[in-house]
């Protein structure tokens, strides 16, 4: 036990002194990309190496290319750093190893995920009776809530999914907007929906549905219908009007969906819940708690207003399965995995740091940096703002599509921050995520300062 504690105090250590430099260390590593390779793929080697030495040669080689992502000065995917409670947390879940995906496996583990996605359900306004289930992330929230949704609708139509099967099944229709994040045609994919059942709705220059060209959408079709919304386009950070999509679905037994990967936690501000109005008439949602929660990579939270489908699409049994728990919700019902890590642990412990107005202080300081760092960078020669900054993220360009491109790269390299390009429209953008708890007013006058130096 003395080797296993100063072998993790070290680690520890290490960890700390990385945290430590975040204020002056290039926001993406200046390496060069085949030395780091080197760096790192070596030899298999033939003989057992001692765990210290493992630690303090992997430190050694991979270190000079961690991209400083907890940064408050990374702007780049909608991507927040790890709160320090819920940091201690994920080392903790992992010294004590627990799968949470049977009580008899580990029942602290399953108390506080079944805790973390009640309160969940309650900031995000979501109704207490909806199911939830804690994946690896927002692709994997959007699979597990989009399964339920299969569930339903081929029900609806007089299908046993779970008997008979996918093949020959009625077809599936989907409607999506023209703006969706690619991870709902991948969800699709996954579930076996192609292209050819999906129908794309028009948005307007933000990226907001139409939600009236999706009422003539429905109309035009029948049949088991899956409609997928957005609470937080990834670009723009606008929201499709959810009260005016829930209209148009309502009645035509159509499943609506939210994706919501870092816009659902508006919902948790005072000040912008009025942007997800409407959010709480849909039947399935899906977000990602390592986004605007900052809890550590990864964690998405699937959310179904009709926890039968949830259950029916995921559930699984075994023999070998303790199950005289009573009547305790396991994990393993919810979820797509059975081995899984407690990641709802690091998420009980963040809403523990924060409370409830914790988090609305986070979504609403991150808005208010956005905001400066889009008035900052508009004083620039050539720039034109893309969106309406009502959430995180700020769109841009500055000049003709050779000067943003060229400008992005010199900030890029710079390196005192970083964040990253797009297509807007057909066109370069710059795309800029304000998520992380660290960005202070004074990482965002860096930020603008670094495009001052490096504006084409």
């Amino acid at each position: 036990m003395d080797d296993d504690r100063q072998l993790l105090r070290r680690t520890a250590d290490l960890a700390a002194d990385f945290l430590g430099t975040l204020d002056e260390r290039p926001v993406y590593p200046k390496i060069d990309l085949e030395d780091l390779a080197r760096a790192i793929d070596v030899d298999l080697p033939a003989e057992s190496t001692e765990p210290g030495l493992v630690i303090e040669q992997l430190a050694a080689a991979a270190e000079p290319g961690v991209v400083a992502s907890q940064s408050g000065r990374y702007f780049g995917f909608v991507v927040g750093s790890a709160l320090p409670a819920a940091l201690a947390a994920d080392w903790l879940s992992s010294a004590w190893d627990q799968c949470a995906g049977l009580v008899a496996l580990g029942p602290s583990a399953l108390f506080m995920e079944n805790t973390a996605g009640r309160w969940c359900l309650d900031l995000l306004g979501i109704p207490p009776t909806a199911s939830y289930a804690f994946v690896t992330g927002g692709q994997m929230a959007g699979v597990t809530c989009l399964a339920a949704a299969r569930q339903h609708v081929l029900a609806g139509a007089g299908w046993n999914l779970i008997e008979d099967g996918l093949a020959g099944s009625p077809p599936i229709r989907v409607l999506v907007g023209a703006a969706r994040h690619s991870t709902i045609d991948r969800a699709l994919r996954f579930l076996g929906i192609g292209l050819a059942q999906i129908d794309v709705v028009g948005v307007d220059r933000f990226g907001r549905m139409d939600a009236n060209a999706l009422s003539v959408a429905l109309a035009d079709g029948d049949g088991p219908t899956i409609v997928c919304a957005q609470a937080g386009e990834v670009n723009t950070g606008s929201f499709d009007d959810l009260n005016a999509v829930a209209d148009a679905v309502s009645g035509t037994e159509a499943w609506l969906h939210v994706d919501g990967a870092f816009g659902l936690w508006a919902a948790a501000s005072p000040k912008l819940r009025h942007l997800v109005a409407g959010h709480e008439r849909a039947d399935s949602w899906a977000s990602d708690a390592h986004k605007w929660l900052n809890v550590p990579y990864d964690c998405g939270i699937a959310m179904c207003a009709h926890p039968e489908p949830h259950f029916q699409a995921m559930t699984a049994q075994a023999p070998y399965y303790v199950r005289d728990q009573g009547e305790i919700r396991e994990s393993v019902d919810w979820t797509p995995d059975h081995s899984r890590r407690a990641r709802g642990v690091t998420v009980y412990a963040a809403l523990r740091q924060l409370g409830r107005d914790g988090v609305a202080d986070l979504v609403e300081r991150s808005c208010a940096h956005a905001r400066d760092f889009a008035d900052g960078v508009s004083t620039l020669p050539g720039c034109e703002l893309l969106n309406e900054v009502n959430l995180n993220q700020v769109l841009f360009r500055l000049g003709d599509d050779d000067a943003t491109t060229a400008t992005l790269a010199a900030v890029q390299a710079d390196g005192d921050t970083w964040m990253s390009g797009t297509q807007w429209h057909g066109r370069p953008a710059i795309r800029v995520s304000v998520s992380s708890w660290r960005t202070t007013s004074d990482d965002i006058d860096r930020a603008v300062s670094a495009f001052r130096r490096n504006v084409s």
